[in-house]
């Protein structure tokens, strides 16, 4: 269960740095007058890292399978982030 909790917080922690990213060149577009991700790209982006990061923190406190469930929950809120905006 460490090795999985371990590998959910990267998956979190990497959503969320991805967040910040799509958050910056939305605000890099607007003020320099070039096209960027839009609010709803970014609205998409960082309601997922919260998403993870939530289940990200319920996990670490958490034994058994509601600590299972939660990392589950982590992989698949990013794994639909990635799918729906960057695949689809």
């Amino acid at each position: 269960m460490r090795v999985l909790r371990g590998l959910s917080g990267i998956v979190a922690g990497g959503t969320a740095v991805l967040a910040a990213t799509v958050a910056g060149a939305a605000i890099m577009g607007v003020e320099r007058g070039f096209p960027g991700p839009g609010w709803l790209d970014v609205t998409w982006h960082v309601a997922a890292a919260v998403g993870v990061v939530g289940a990200q923190v319920y996990a670490d406190k958490r034994q058994g399978f509601a600590a299972f469930f939660g990392c589950l929950v982590v992989f698949g809120i990013a794994g639909y982030l990635l799918w729906a905006q960057w695949w689809n």
